[in-house]
């Protein structure tokens, strides 16, 4: 008997319904003649707190530096706590004992590993298992890329030794004890120094610290001005607009004036005139951070919405798996494509197979292939109408990439010398027929260029023409994703001119993955930022990224205590887990790398923050701010709040220094307590996570929020 256990309930169910033979339903379990499939919800396990490694567990339950940093010689893994308690969940003890029972049956001999086809899910079930099997047994990977019943049907018949992938759960281990020692050790160590709690991570740091770089660049933008040279004169009256390459800056207008005369009286000629018949090759297939580029461009989806839309998708068995970096197709799925194409034309679309390194490409595949549809065809009645956005923008893509009809435009180029001073380039695209740009987005558009022939004169009216720099935009999900797959892709006006070509070559930016580079993963990456957006860190609007005032106070409070959590730092770290997968370095090698940065970090101690503006000045310890509005007596900045003096006679007026995710100053409550309101603040995030503004207002004793204006 072969136990199968699932990482979760829903995937329990998608493999039986791909067992042949019955399956019958008991407590916490599917029973069948030769499978037994059982579940468990995610993570049942989660690494120990501090106080577990401390040998005087209860003079260390507070929060203390007495106990940092914390580097255990062993990392301790125990069942999963309810959220907000220290006692462990009841439904997670159920199940797992659940779970030791069927791994000891005298009947099971086999233990199948069915965790999401990823790092995390393959240490989810093997944590499982090593804690609850008594025996030594045969355990096997069932890994599916899919969740439809002939995928797993499949699989269930070309599953590997478990040990084939011992090298992902080295890696998928390296990673929990990598974040457990940043998380820990930094978020109690800067939550101590500065009195209010900071979650420092190996990844959020890095991603609030784009936000907050981009915001800071874009408030002490000052605009300048400055000359180029243009000209817009006709021809065979047709307008030809061409524009010089050098600027001058506002003071040399007449070094503009100088070099447009010039231009003028050395006149222009066309030098070549060139057009082909060409084909315009449709997008990539999506990675999941591609499709959330669209998605969130599109729709306004957040990361955190699609990705769950996503993943209900991929457990209904209508796409593939999720979590995936790549943009390409594995080799060896040719055939499962085939079958998926058949049905695709089966509901009208102009399809057929292609067999092309632009598809197919295994070099760019580390575990997962790019996200495609099943064989499998929702019917769309009983789809939500956000589950028809997304399933339909996946199905597009793929038609289009698959497409039997060839988008072929006229591409024309014309070149224009003045004298040997420079040379213009005019580039223009004609569409001839559409192809797959009916079923997929496109957003060229026609560009028609003047009739010329070589050595026609070209007339020239070159004058200055005042321009203005301009601010960098904040960041979208499509460029807030683009710069955490790749942070330091840094030759951008190259990537532009080859993407504005058609000639984009993306070995670069797999390379980047494979080696660790990106910051964050596809499988972690909506986590974290939903993270920061929830602690308060980044607000989202629509799809634009802004700081918030906790968020800079983040930054600010790290940077002073030399707390370097930035993209190279990370960086680093995600070079070596990669190279942990590959079994270039140890677990052990990979934690080594982690606890000597914390262990410099605790050593250079840097200052003890020092807010740099009043909106984030909390105050310093025991600093009187007023008088107490129920007992009379001091109120004084505490620890996590500020609070009335008279608290062991039993007085309770007190203020969160942190009220819905947001800092409050010391000013505004030195101001309501001397007129009973603090000015209007902006900032505040509500439970559901959308951001409001109001007053704090003494009332019946206690601070309130007043929405009034």
């Amino acid at each position: 008997m072969k136990l199968i256990i699932a990482e979760k309930p829903s995937l329990a169910r998608n493999i039986v319904a791909g067992i042949k033979g019955d399956m019958k339903k008991e407590n916490g379990f599917f029973i069948g003649s030769e499978y037994i499939v059982s579940w468990a919800f995610g993570h049942l396990f989660s690494l120990a707190d501090i106080e577990s490694y401390s040998s005087r567990p209860k003079e260390s339950r507070g929060w203390t530096l007495d106990n940092l940093p914390c580097f255990p010689e062993e990392f301790k893994f125990e069942l999963r706590k309810a959220d907000g308690k220290h006692t462990v969940d009841a439904g997670v003890a159920r199940q797992f004992k659940i779970l030791e029972t069927l791994c000891n049956r005298p009947d099971v001999d086999t233990i199948v590993n069915a965790g999401d086809a990823d790092r995390e899910g393959e240490i989810i079930v093997r944590l499982c298992v090593s804690n609850a099997l008594k025996s030594d047994k045969r355990q096997m990977r069932l890994w599916l890329p899919d969740q439809t019943p002939e995928t797993v049907s499949r699989a269930l018949s070309e599953m590997k030794d478990e040990s084939e992938y011992d090298n992902l759960a080295s890696e998928g281990f390296a990673r929990t004890y990598i974040d457990w020692l940043y998380g820990v050790n930094l978020t109690r160590y800067a939550t101590i120094r500065c009195g209010k709690l900071l979650r420092v991570g190996r990844v959020i740091v890095p991603i609030v610290r784009a936000i907050y770089d981009r915001d800071l660049e874009i408030r002490n933008f000052k605009p300048e001005k400055y000359y180029v040279i243009s000209s817009s004169a006709k021809t065979g009256g047709e307008k030809i607009e061409l524009t010089g390459k050098k600027r001058f800056d506002s003071t040399a207008i007449e070094d503009a004036r100088d070099l447009a005369e010039l231009y003028n009286n050395t006149g222009a000629t066309v030098t070549s005139v060139e057009s082909k018949k060409d084909a315009i090759l449709p997008g990539k297939l999506y990675s999941l951070s591609t499709l959330q580029n669209v998605l969130g461009k599109k729709y306004k989806m957040s990361m955190a919405e699609s990705l769950k839309i996503i993943q209900k998708l991929y457990e209904d068995g209508y796409l593939t798996y999720p979590r995936t970096n790549s943009e390409y197709l594995a080799t060896a799925e040719k055939d499962k494509i085939r079958k998926i194409l058949s049905n695709v034309a089966g509901i009208g679309y102009p399809v057929r197979f292609k067999d092309s390194k632009y598809i197919f490409d295994d070099s760019k595949i580390e575990s997962h292939s790019a996200l495609t549809p099943t064989y499998k065809i929702p019917n769309a009645e009983k789809l939500s109408e956000k589950e028809k956005q997304v399933y339909s923008t996946v199905l597009r893509r793929f038609v289009a990439v698959f497409c039997s009809e060839e988008c072929l435009a006229e591409k024309s180029e014309i070149k224009i010398k003045v004298g040997e001073l420079e040379e213009f380039s005019l580039k223009g695209t004609v569409i001839l027929t559409p192809g797959w740009t009916k079923y997929d987005d496109y957003s060229g558009k026609d560009k028609v260029l003047p009739k010329l022939s070589v050595g026609d004169s070209v007339n020239v009216s070159f004058a200055p023409q005042e321009k203005t720099t301009t601010p960098p935009k904040h960041y979208t999900i499509e460029t807030l994703n683009k710069y955490l797959k790749n942070p330091f892709k840094d030759d951008k006006a190259k990537a532009k001119e080859l993407a504005e070509s058609g000639e984009v070559d993306d070995a670069e930016e797999y390379r980047a993955i494979f080696e660790g580079l990106e910051l964050g993963t596809e499988a972690t990456r909506t986590g974290i930022i939903d993270n920061a957006k929830k602690s308060g860190y980044i607000d989202l609007k629509k799809d634009v990224y802004t700081i918030l005032p906790d968020g800079e106070y983040l930054i600010e409070s790290l940077e002073k205590l030399s707390i370097a959590m930035d993209k190279y730092k990370t960086s680093e770290l995600g070079k070596a887990l990669k190279k942990v997968y590959r079994g270039e370095i140890t677990i052990d090698d990979s934690v080594r790398i982690c606890e000597s940065e914390i262990a410099e970090i605790f050593k250079s101690g840097g200052v003890d923050p020092l807010p740099k503006s009043d909106s984030a000045d909390t105050g310093e310890y025991g600093e009187i701010l007023g008088v107490c509005p129920v007992c009379g007596k001091n109120v004084v900045r505490g620890r996590m709040n500020y609070g009335c003096m008279g608290y062991g006679s039993g007085c309770e007026f007190k203020v969160g220094i942190t009220i819905c995710k947001k800092t409050i100053p010391k000013t505004e409550v030195m101001r309501m307590l001397a007129t009973g309101a603090t000015a209007k603040m902006r900032g505040f995030i509500s439970r559901n996570g959308k951001t409001f503004d109001a007053r704090l207002v003494i009332k019946d004793g206690a601070a309130v929020f007043d929405f009034s204006k």
